[in-house]
């Protein structure tokens, strides 16, 4: 295997490592239900997701019938606690990242997780999937204070997986404006909860399947 010049590979969790849409649907779904609207199938979600439990709540029910700060402080509460409560029904690696994942791993380099995703749910959701253990730290949104695009847990992320030169990959502007902050290169996915055109988002390289990844990481090595 060619050298990859990186000791760390970065990853944002909903929508570049797993594709969670299931799981993140049911909870709105559930949440939404409560006040008798119908649910939306997954693909609809979709658009919600990237930014957080609370866009994600308030664009559910602004489609559904109209979004006011009562019925948000009313039912986040109830999506946070039936997702907790079901963190890995639906939610899947997207297709390649177990096979690059070996790869990186082989090739000695370490990987990593830096999220916006709450650390209580990150954190059981990897367990749950089997995955914790393959990766050297685990930052979620809240584990220093601050959530990406601020660089602060993207720096954390590096230092606790023992530090050295990092790549990070993501789906939106926290995941690619937090590299930059951090002075480090990016990788867009084009698969994940994309807002807009990937090429918007201004990374450094974009993916569109994990099989492009390694090969892309070896090619970095040898300019």
């Amino acid at each position: 295997m060619a050298n990859i010049p990186f000791d760390i590979v970065g990853f944002d969790l909903d929508g570049t490592l797993l594709d969670t849409s299931g799981d993140l649907a049911a909870a709105v779904n559930h949440a939404i239900g409560t006040i008798h609207r119908p649910p939306f199938p997954v693909g609809a979600i979709r658009p919600f997701v990237g930014k957080g439990a609370k866009v994600m709540l308030e664009r559910a029910l602004a489609e559904s019938g109209g979004c006011d700060e009562g019925l948000v402080a009313q039912l986040l509460p109830v999506l946070l606690d039936y997702y907790q409560q079901n963190l890995a029904i639906h939610s899947i690696p997207y297709p390649g990242m177990l096979a690059a994942m070996d790869a990186l791993d082989a090739a000695g380099v370490k990987l990593a997780i830096c999220t916006n995703k709450a650390e209580r749910f990150a954190v059981p959701l990897m367990h749950q999937l089997g995955l914790a253990d393959r990766f050297a730290s685990i930052i979620g949104g809240d584990t220093v204070g601050i959530a990406k695009p601020d660089p602060a847990p993207i720096h954390a992320m590096i230092e606790r997986a023992g530090g050295g030169r990092c790549i990070f990959l993501g789906d939106t502007i926290n995941d690619i404006a937090g590299a930059r902050n951090a002075g480090i290169p990016s990788i867009a996915v084009s698969f994940g909860f994309l807002d807009g055109p990937v090429e918007h988002l201004n990374a450094d390289a974009v993916i569109d399947h994990f099989d492009e990844l390694v090969p892309m990481l070896e090619r970095w090595g040898a300019n």
